[in-house]
C-alpha cells in the first residue's frame, strides 16, 4: 500500500503528498497537495534565494522544466540523477507525469464603484532610503469596502473592511479581511494573521481558531468566540498566497520571499487608507508554514527603513522553521518522549533513528546551496521516512491523541463547514469576493512550493537579524505532532545569535494563567526570544485552548516577554 510521503502541514498544513492515503500531513512535500517547505537564505543572500526559488523565474531551474522534469534531469551529474531516481520511487506519479503549473482559478472582477475605496501604490508617500518613491509599490493598489456585519453574523458591531490587494502587473489578487478590536480600537494593536499550508486560507483560522465566530455543522449558522483575539486586539485575516481562498491570479507565487513582497505592498497600501491605525503598534502572528512566512516578512518589512508599518513583534505558533533541527525530534514525539503515549513501535522508532543521519546531510546540502536539485529531494526523502511511518498509523498528524477523523479535510470536518459557509453566493457578496468557489486549501500551492525547493530553506537564518530590532514569541501546543514543541524548542536553543548563551541558561518554567493561577503550559525567555509550550492542544494551539492561547496573545502584546 502506497504512504504518503509526507505531509502536510503547516497550516493546517495540507494533505500528504502521496495523494494515495489522502493523510494530511504537516511538512509534505510533493504529494498532491502539499509542499515542502523553505527556508530563507540569510539576508546576504536574498538574490541568490531568489534565482532558485522560483518556479517561474528566469534563473529558476523548474522554469525549463515545465514540460518535463525527467528530461530535465538528464543534463544534471550522475549523483544528482542517481538520488532523483531513487526519490522518485516515493512519489505516487511519474515525474514527468507531475505538473509544476497551476489553473487560474476562476473569478469575475467586481466593478470600480463595488468598493468603497482605492489607493494606488504610486500614490503612497512612502519613499526609498535614497528618498525616492519606493518602485517595490508602483505595481500595487488596494480596494476595499466597509461590510456590514448584519449580513453575515460575525462580530455584529464591531468595524469591518474587506477587499483585494491588486498587483495588475503580475496579475495578482490577494483577499483581506478585517476587523477592528472589540476594546478599544483607537489604541489596541494590529495584527495580521497568517495560517500556511503552504496554501491554505488564513479564513480557515478566523473560523475555525482564533477569529470572532466559528461555523456551525449545517455550513451556515455561526457560534460567537468569545475568545476571540480581537478582543483586545484588529486582527487583519489575509488569504495569501495568490490563488488561496478567495485570492486569485492568472500567475502564481511559489516561493515565500515573493510572497513577502505582496505582504509588505498590502500592510502598506491599507495604512495609507487607514493612517489612524497605522500609529499604533503592529505584529505578526501566524502557525505552520508561517514558521517560514514570518521571518521572510518581517525581514521584508524591516528593509524598508522609511514605512508607515509600525512593526512590534512576531508570533509563530506550530511553525516548521528549521527543519535540519526540527525533523530530529519526530522519532522522539512519535515514540513517548513528548510528554504522550508512543504512536510507533520500537522497531519502527529505531528505523526512523536509523534514517535520520542521511536526511540531516540532505538537509544540510539544501542549507549549503539552496538549490531546488538539493532541496526538492531533502524534502521528499525525510518526509518519507521521518513522517510516513507515523502517518501509516492513521493517528492524527495535528494532534496524537487521537486518530486522523476526516481525511477529506485535513482530519477537521469544520473545514468543510467553513468552505460551505463562505461558499454561500450572499456571503460572498457581502466579502465582494471575486472567485467562482472557495477552498480551504489549495494543494496546487502547496506541490509548487515543494517542486520550487522552499520547504527546506534556511529562513530561520532570518531570524537573528529579527531579534536585533523586534522580540520574537514561538509558541507550540504540546500535543502536535508535525511541527510539535520538542523541535520547536530544539530550534530555538540551537539558534546562532548574539543572546543564544543567555537564552539557553534559563530553563522551563510554570506558564501560570493570572486570574486562576492555572498552569497552562511552560515558558522560558531571554533577550527579547521566548519559547513557549501549551499543554494539552494540538497543532491549531487557539482552537484546542482558547483562553489561555486569549492570555499568551494578549500579555505578549502588552509587552511582558519582550525584553
Amino acid at each position: 500500500m502506497r504512504y504518503a510521503l509526507a505531509a502536510t502541514a503547516l497550516l493546517m498544513p495540507a494533505l500528504t503528498l502521496a495523494q494515495a492515503n489522502q493523510v494530511p500531513l504537516g511538512v509534505a512535500p510533493e504529494q498532491q497537495q502539499q509542499q515542502p517547505h523553505s527556508q530563507h537564505a540569510p539576508p546576504h543572500h536574498h538574490g541568490g534565494h531568489h534565482e532558485h526559488a522560483s518556479t517561474g523565474g528566469s534563473g529558476s531551474p523548474l522554469a525549463a522544466v515545465a514540460d518535463s522534469i525527467a528530461e530535465h534531469l538528464q543534463k544534471l551529474p550522475q549523483a544528482t540523477r542517481d538520488l532523483w531516481a531513487e526519490v522518485e520511487h516515493m512519489l505516487p506519479n511519474k515525474l514527468d507525469q507531475i505538473s509544476i503549473t497551476s489553473a487560474p482559478k476562476k473569478h469575475e472582477r467586481r466593478p470600480d464603484d463595488h468598493w468603497d475605496f482605492h489607493v494606488a501604490g504610486k500614490a503612497v508617500g512612502v519613499a526609498s532610503e535614497d528618498g525616492k518613491p519606493d518602485d517595490d509599490l508602483a505595481a500595487y493598489k488596494l480596494r476595499g469596502k466597509k461590510v456590514d456585519p448584519s449580513k453575515l453574523g460575525v462580530d455584529p458591531g464591531v468595524k469591518q473592511y474587506s477587499g483585494y490587494l491588486d498587483d495588475e502587473q503580475n496579475d495578482k489578487h490577494l483577499f483581506y479581511w478585517f476587523f477592528e478590536s472589540r476594546s478599544n480600537p483607537k489604541t489596541d494593536p494590529v495584527v495580521l494573521w497568517l495560517n500556511g499550508g503552504p496554501g491554505c486560507s488564513s479564513l480557515t483560522g478566523l473560523f475555525m481558531e482564533l477569529g470572532p465566530s466559528s461555523v456551525l455543522k449545517d455550513g451556515k449558522t455561526l457560534k460567537y468566540n468569545p475568545a476571540s483575539w480581537n478582543n483586545n486586539a484588529s486582527v487583519i485575516f489575509l488569504d495569501q498566497p495568490v490563488n488561496v481562498g478567495y485570492s486569485y491570479s492568472g500567475s502564481g507565487v511559489s516561493n515565500t520571499v515573493a510572497a513577502g513582497k505582496d505582504v509588505y505592498a498590502l500592510l502598506t497600501l491599507f495604512f495609507k487608507q487607514f493612517p489612524e491605525y497605522a500609529s499604533q503598534d503592529f505584529h505578526i502572528a501566524g502557525e505552520s508554514y508561517a514558521g517560514h512566512y514570518i521571518p521572510v516578512f518581517a525581514h521584508e518589512i524591516l528593509s524598508h527603513k522609511q514605512r508607515n508599518i509600525n512593526l512590534k513583534s512576531v508570533l509563530i505558533g506550530n511553525g516548521l522553521t528549521d527543519g535540519l533541527t526540527q525533523y530530529e525530534y519526530y522519532e522522539p514525539m512519535a515514540c513517548g518522549k513528548g510528554g504522550y503515549p508512543a504512536v510507533l513501535s520500537e522497531g519502527e522508532c529505531n528505523n526512523m533513528k536509523s534514517a535520520y543521519p542521511r536526511c540531516a546531510s540532505m538537509i544540510s546540502g539544501c542549507y549549503e546551496s539552496e538549490s531546488v536539485w538539493s532541496c526538492v529531494p531533502a524534502s521528499i526523502y525525510c518526509n518519507n521516512v521521518m513522517m510516513g511511518p507515523y502517518q501509516r498509523t492513521g493517528t492524527n498528524v495535528y494532534d496524537i491523541r487521537g486518530p486522523c477523523k476526516d481525511s477529506s479535510n485535513l482530519c477537521y470536518p469544520d473545514l468543510g463547514w467553513i468552505a460551505t459557509y463562505l461558499n454561500q453566493p450572499s456571503v460572498i457578496d457581502a466579502l465582494g469576493a471575486e472567485v467562482g468557489k472557495y477552498d480551504s486549501c489549495n494543494f496546487d500551492i502547496n506541490r509548487n512550493f515543494l517542486f520550487a525547493g522552499d520547504w527546506m530553506k534556511p529562513y530561520h537564518r532570518l531570524v537573528p537579524g529579527l531579534l536585533k530590532e523586534i522580540p520574537v514569541l514561538i509558541y507550540a501546543g504540546d500535543a502536535d505532532f508535525i511541527c510539535n514543541w520538542l523541535g520547536n524548542h530544539a530550534w530555538t536553543e540551537a539558534l546562532e545569535w548574539e543572546g543564544k548563551s543567555e537564552f539557553n541558561k534559563v530553563q522551563l518554567s510554570d506558564f501560570n494563567m493570572k486570574k486562576s493561577g492555572k498552569c497552562a503550559g511552560q515558558i522560558k525567555s531571554a533577550k527579547g526570544l521566548t519559547f513557549l509550550r501549551i499543554y494539552q492542544a494540538g497543532h491549531m494551539t487557539p482552537m484546542d485552548q482558547p483562553e489561555s492561547s486569549l492570555e499568551f496573545f494578549n500579555r505578549w502584546l502588552g509587552g511582558e516577554w519582550s525584553k
